[in-house]
């Protein structure tokens, strides 16, 4: 199996970098700043903005660990529509590393995380354009894509246990009471996902256990 990764050298991405290169599988990192990766690590040097079809045909998966910086949160929703446009004409998956703000809090889903955050949160921006990005997504037919949404606390200092819980596109919280998931079991959901294919054209989430 063949897999890139879109920011790879991001908080979430360079922790599902690790995670795929534990587990053997051929990875190749796509970032603007490769002297951030490990030696030995396989490359390509290009913006996200710039890929073509041409760049990810050759991948069984490509993971988008794409952030947006600061003011220009907008990147989150043009950055889908540009991967599905290039994906459109091959049979490469899209495993996308979400947000929590999409998630439905409640068992009827007709609210969700997003819904509640006040406009002038300082987290506003990124999470609603990850939303409305979500919505580009879900009205994709060629592509097939996979959204993994973390636990509220998206914890890049978490302790890495090697077990967590997949639940759909509702917010759950652990045995503890919390919502939770360290950024090294993210990378092992996402990882599993990628090679057990169970969640094809659907959006998941995961906590702690």
């Amino acid at each position: 199996m063949k897999i890139a990764i879109i920011g790879a050298t991001g908080h979430a991405g360079s922790f599902i970098l690790q995670e795929a290169v534990n587990r053997g599988i051929e990875v190749t990192a796509i970032v603007r700043h490769p002297e951030k990766l490990a030696t030995g690590i396989p490359y390509l040097q290009k913006d996200l903005f710039d890929l073509t079809t041409e760049d990810l045909q050759k991948f069984d998966v490509v993971v988008d660990a794409f952030n947006a910086p600061q003011g220009k949160e907008e990147l989150h929703q043009t950055s889908i529509d540009h991967l599905l446009s290039i994906l459109a004409p091959t049979t490469t998956r899209l495993l996308v590393v979400g947000g929590a703000s999409s998630l439905f809090i409640d068992e009827e889903k007709t609210q969700r995380m997003i819904d509640g955050v006040p406009t002038d949160a300082p987290f506003y921006p990124t999470a609603h354009n990850m939303y409305l990005a979500l919505l580009e997504l879900k009205k994709d037919t060629k592509v097939n894509w996979t959204y993994l949404s973390p636990a509220a606390f998206f914890n890049p200092d978490g302790q890495r246990t090697g077990t967590y819980q997949l639940n759909d596109d509702r917010l759950i919280k652990n045995a503890a009471g919390k919502s939770e998931i360290s950024m090294a079991d993210y990378a092992i959901a996402l990882l599993d996902e990628i090679e057990n294919q169970q969640h094809v054209k659907e959006h998941i989430s995961v906590v702690s256990r």
